[in-house]
């Protein structure tokens, strides 16, 4: 009897997931995106991009740490722009890079991307945009919130955990 009143609300709460992502925020609203512009296709400048991305990553991942929503990675972001910035030049110039980086919030056209499972349509996010130099190369994005990047080191061959939030309030009702 239990189990089926645990069902019977993950059904009412998918429902109520499906109706609210189908009847409200557009995919747009929902992320918050990062982009690290390279000042060049330059090989080094390909290469000290990824070093700035990493620092930055460091930086921010414990100030992102606990983020629950959108708006309150947006406000740690806007407050930690200069630290950022700082991060981001220090790593330049410790490669001996005599160009510096320019950090901003704002809102940019970005095209379909796929991040795994996960596809991102073509449209306006609010994003985190990180210019070195000129910002004419190649880029790296990812997505801040929810955070698929700020979630500590990262790599290719490494395992990640992915939680649902279905299965523990499943656990905490079978649990009793």
């Amino acid at each position: 009897m239990k189990a089926l009143a645990v069902i019977i609300i993950c059904l009412i709460i998918i429902g109520a997931v499906v109706i609210a992502l189908r009847s409200g925020s557009s995919q747009q609203e929902q992320y918050l995106r990062i982009h690290i512009r390279a000042n060049s296709n330059e090989a080094s400048d390909q290469s000290v991009k990824y070093k700035v991305k990493e620092k930055v990553v460091e930086y921010m991942s414990p100030k992102l740490d606990n983020v629950s929503s959108k708006s309150q990675a947006m406000k740690i972001l806007k407050a930690n722009l200069d630290g950022m910035k700082k991060v981001a030049d220090s790593t330049l110039a410790q490669n001996g890079y005599a160009y510096t980086a320019n950090v901003k919030l704002c809102s940019e056209e970005f095209p379909v991307r796929t991040y795994g499972d996960l596809t991102l349509e073509s449209g306006v996010y609010d994003a985190l945009i990180i210019e070195l130099g000129s910002g004419s190369g190649d880029n790296w994005w990812c997505v801040v919130f929810p955070p698929l990047c700020f979630v500590g080191e990262e790599s290719e061959d490494e395992d990640f955990e992915y939680k649902s939030f279905f299965k523990d309030v499943y656990d905490k009702f079978t649990q009793n």
